[in-house]
């Protein structure tokens, strides 16, 4: 039984005092701009954490998501609950009052002072790590665009190691928390979008931070800010991207700056690489090697899987499959993962076999393919319990170069009579 219902046994609790969500009292009774009254706690999960965006009561669409106190009601509550404490109810206390739109807007307008900038950025990164809440309120008085002007503002300052002179704030700290505020809003989709702007400033001003910053936490902000982005761009951003974006990125994974900044990237390039020439501007920053050292040296599975998805969709251009096969042990780590990451990853290490075989199969590669076990591996495929795609896949391969490693004595002769006709 529940305190409420232990309470109704002993006194008749008002309805009104009731939250339409939770059925409980409510502490800190809030008024939707829909008119219907909730407690804090209860609203805010359903629109924030649950991320709905109508009102439970009416289901009409809320459009404006600032809570406005119903303080007439709370007291009436704590009046009441005084009134009865003689039956065990005790009175909820008066609670904090919220940041308020107006707040946001005058702090936003304080960081534009070069004197009062470090001091506002750092209390609206307080705001925007208290709850979603905050987060949707600052977006939706405009922040994303404020701390993007001030993030293209000083980008060229952010390898300026000298210190300010007296009396001045230096830009450079005010650019690295405007990158993690904005990171740390984890913007709409719409608002995502709004980032990208008419003119792509915003993505070359992003690469910048991933080449010049000298803090590698803004680096790593830049990349997972990037990741985002690219979830919801149109198809012109994609594909309009320069080579020096996919330098950076190539940079981000040889640096190892953290494990967030190596999946964001990775998660970024599976995102960008099966646009345009997006494949062929990969492989000529040096991606496939690096991609290669990165399958040989982790251990950790998500990473792995990444990288030989990115990898896949670089061998589908002939200047990746050329620096796979230059890398003395890109054939051979691509094979030793079938199996042994996930099945995602299994099936793409046969596309990248068949991708290597089918258009970059010249005789030296095939001798190559079975003195590295290759051969073998794609047999074992055929034999175990995997998807069909992959199946197909390796038989093809094996076709493809039957005569040639029919003959060879490094294939057992068990495998050789289950060959495919």
């Amino acid at each position: 039984m529940s305190d409420l219902e232990i309470i109704d046994h002993i006194i008749e609790v008002p309805n009104f005092f009731l939250c339409p969500i939770s059925l409980e009292i409510m502490k800190d009774p809030v008024t939707l701009s829909t008119g219907i009254t909730y407690d804090r706690d209860s609203i805010e999960k359903w629109l924030f954490s649950q991320k709905n965006d109508v009102c439970p009561i009416t289901k009409q669409v809320v459009v404006d998501i600032e809570l406005t106190p119903n303080h007439t009601l709370r007291r009436f509550i704590q009046s009441w609950c005084t009134l009865n404490a003689s039956s065990g109810i005790e009175r909820f206390p008066t609670p904090r009052i919220p940041i308020s739109k107006t707040q946001i807007l005058k702090l936003l307008k304080d960081s534009k002072s070069p004197q009062l900038q470090i001091n506002s950025l750092k209390r609206l990164k307080t705001i925007v790590m208290e709850s979603e809440k905050n987060k949707r309120l600052m977006e939706s008085v405009g922040a994303a665009d404020h701390l993007k002007s001030i993030i293209l503002r000083n980008v060229n300052n952010i390898n300026v190691t000298s210190s300010s002179p007296a009396g001045e704030v230096s830009g450079v700290d005010g650019f690295d928390e405007a990158l993690s505020i904005l990171y740390h809003l984890k913007l709409s989709p719409t608002g995502l979008k709004s980032l990208f702007g008419k003119t792509g400033d915003f993505v070359e001003t992003l690469t910048s931070v991933m080449q010049r910053a000298a803090s590698l936490e803004s680096r790593t902000y830049a990349v997972m800010l990037l990741k985002s982005m690219f979830e919801v761009a149109e198809p012109m951003q994609v594909t309009s991207l320069s080579p020096r974006f996919f330098e950076e990125l190539v940079r981000i994974l040889v640096d190892q700056i953290s494990q967030k900044a190596t999946k964001a990237t990775l998660k970024l390039l599976i995102n960008v690489c099966p646009w345009g020439r997006n494949r062929i501007k990969g492989a000529e920053a040096g991606a496939v090697s690096v991609l290669v050292d990165t399958l040989l040296d982790c251990t950790e599975k998500r990473v792995p899987e990444m990288a030989i998805i990115v990898l896949d969709q670089l061998c589908q251009c002939a200047e990746g499959r050329a620096d796979l096969l230059k890398h003395g042990g890109g054939l051979a780590v691509v094979s030793k993962k079938i199996f042994r990451v996930s099945p995602v990853a299994s099936e793409s290490a046969v596309r990248i076999l068949y991708s290597v075989a089918m258009f970059s199969g010249n005789s030296h590669v095939v001798q190559e393919m079975l003195q590295l076990g290759v051969v073998g591996k794609l047999f074992l495929v055929l034999q175990v319990d995997c998807g069909s795609n992959m199946k197909e896949k390796a038989r093809e391969i094996l076709k493809m170069h039957s005569r040639v490693w029919k003959k060879s004595s490094c294939i057992p002769n068990d495998l050789i009579c289950s060959y495919p006709s």
